[in-house]
């Protein structure tokens, strides 16, 4: 487990498909993530989902996001773990919307970035957001990734977000870890 200020970080439960499978069917957390709304039922949702978690990907470490207080609000993830360049991808989702813009996806994204960048050997972490997630790429640059491109794809516009571990041992976070209140 992970802790930040505001929240913790844990690996994923098959308790926690329940809400995995209603962020995934909301087309508004859907739009924003620019991913497809499922269609598929709970019951395979799950059976899918129980499969990952038996048989996990060593490219790719997805946690669960919870309040101090133990309440699961989202999941984030690095994946398409490139040990050879000695980088991977971050996302996020905060999927309960009224745990948005209350520091809990920054403080979510720096306690993730930190345990990268402490235990394993990557370099860099990159991510990509919607143009027009304006919320998103606060909470990034909050963080300390900046802007490094844009990518067109299935028709979307994306902005993309790097962080470099020389960059991340340098920066005060001090102005991301806001005492819990």
């Amino acid at each position: 487990m992970m802790l930040g200020t505001k929240v913790r970080l844990r690996e994923k439960r098959l308790t926690d498909a329940r809400n995995d499978y209603r962020w995934q069917i909301d087309p508004d957390l859907v739009q924003l993530d620019a991913m497809p709304q499922l269609t598929i039922s709970f019951p395979r949702y799950l059976l899918d989902y129980s499969a990952v978690l038996h048989n996990p990907s060593p490219k790719r470490h997805a946690f669960a996001i919870e309040t101090i207080e133990g309440r699961h609000i989202g999941n984030c993830v690095y994946y398409n773990i490139d040990r050879e360049k000695g980088e991977a991808e971050l996302g996020i989702m905060i999927g309960e919307d009224d745990c948005w813009d209350k520091g809990y996806g920054a403080d979510a994204v720096a306690t993730l970035v930190d345990h990268i960048f402490n235990e394993t050997d990557l370099q860099r972490i990159y991510l990509k957001t919607l143009d027009w997630n304006q919320r998103a790429q606060h909470c990034f640059g909050k963080c300390g990734f900046t802007p490094c491109g844009q990518l067109v794809k299935n028709g979307q516009n994306f902005v993309l977000m790097e962080m470099k571990k020389e960059h991340w041992q340098k920066e005060d976070r001090a102005s991301l870890r806001e005492p819990v209140s």
